[in-house]
């Protein structure tokens, strides 16, 4: 096996178990999450949601959506240009990275900045906790929904023949 050949494996491999953290963390935080946090917060237990939970599954979820990142990247290689400029043939995988890219960015700079603040981990008045909530609430929505076409476009673009020809 050639050196182009591993690195094209492990970047496939890494991309894909990442990427399953990553999604998989979003929707456990949007379909579980949300709702166990608001029946907790009515009978008081949800200390042990935002004290030892939380944290832990924002950690794994922002470095898998990093890693994912970097991992896609490096698997689209020398098709990185023309698939983000969707040329070339490599619109449909270019299309699943934006949207990839737009969920990190979401990641990174709407969801975790506000989630320091509704855990506590930075100092917030109320009303600037509410307002965290209310932007990694919609952020966090947001990047659920992304997510459908984002892997419908990004197994649609797996089958362009350049990319096993790596």
């Amino acid at each position: 096996m050639e050196n182009i050949e591993i690195i094209s494996a492990l970047s496939r491999w890494v991309h894909f178990m990442a990427g399953i953290m990553w999604i998989g963390l979003l929707y456990y935080f949007n379909f579980v999450q949300v709702a166990a946090l608001k029946n907790a917060g009515a009978d008081g237990t949800a200390a042990g949601i935002t004290k030892h939970v939380a944290p832990r599954a924002l950690l794994f979820f922002r470095w898998a959506a990093v890693v994912t990142w970097i991992a896609g990247a490096a698997l689209l290689g020398p098709y990185f240009m023309d698939a983000f400029l969707l040329r070339n043939g490599m619109g449909p995988i270019g299309i699943g990275a934006w949207l990839g890219t737009i969920m990190l960015f979401n990641v990174w700079v709407l969801i975790w900045p506000n989630q320091k603040k509704i855990l506590g981990m930075v100092s917030a008045s109320d009303d600037e906790k509410n307002k965290a909530r209310r932007i990694a609430f919609l952020a966090s929505r947001t990047n659920t929904m992304l997510s459908i076409p984002m892997l419908f476009f990004m197994a649609t673009g797996m089958s362009h023949s350049a990319l096993f020809s790596l």
